[in-house]
């Protein structure tokens, strides 16, 4: 269970958050809607641990790791422009996170190479990512993400980039990883639509605060 308590922040003189608190189990997507500035973009990376609250605490089950760094919560981060290695291929972009966490290479590799198989990227593993699809490096993307077994999976608009066809596509295979890796999932986004096909509860960012939508 990921739970935020009234985390608050300040930019610029300006209240960016204010007292929000938050949980999350462990198989559901709560979703955050905002304008663009809103702030829900800056609570994702308090939660995972890439800035820090003005005040409040972040918890998983139980324990305190408001000052925890990224690398020790075990919280997977994705962004719209899916932020791929381009100098690795598909198979070493996936296996990355392992081999940072002191896997062999050779045995990252396998992992990755089953992993991509269940995602249907096999016959991707020795590409380039440069020469895959926008929804080809989406699920490139989620397989790295995936790979190590993250407890919490933050979402930062990330179908933004796609046309709609392809977001349509990409929202229901997402919901179907997430419910099979059984992850509390937070997704930021300004589509409504998008927010209400994936989140089981969702909140839209009012004057710093968490107001329920639904």
């Amino acid at each position: 269970m990921l739970e935020l308590h009234t985390i608050s922040k300040d930019w610029r003189s300006r209240v960016l958050l204010r007292d929000v608190s938050l949980r999350v189990a462990s198989g559901e997507t709560v979703a955050i809607l905002g304008a663009s500035g809103s702030g829900k973009s800056t609570l994702l990376k308090i939660v995972a641990g890439l800035e820090p609250a003005d005040a409040g605490r972040v918890m998983f089950d139980d324990q305190d790791i408001t000052h925890l760094p990224p690398e020790r919560r075990r919280f997977a981060l994705m962004f719209q422009d899916f932020a791929l290695f381009p100098h690795l291929n598909v198979q070493d972009n996936v296996a990355f996170g392992l081999v940072e966490q002191g896997l062999r290479k050779a045995d990252a590799r396998t992992q990755a190479c089953a992993l991509l198989e269940r995602f249907g990227l096999q016959d991707f593993a020795r590409a380039r990512v440069t020469q895959l699809s926008g929804g080809e490096q989406q699920r490139v993307a989620l397989a790295r993400a995936l790979i190590t077994r993250p407890r919490v999976l933050l979402l930062d608009e990330p179908f933004s980039a796609l046309d709609a066809e392809m977001r349509l596509q990409l929202r229901e295979e997402f919901r179907q990883r997430i419910a099979e890796f059984n992850m509390a999932t937070v997704l930021v986004t300004h589509d409504e639509a998008e927010a209400r096909a994936m989140g089981t509860r969702g909140y839209r960012v009012v004057q710093g605060g968490l107001q329920a939508v639904w």
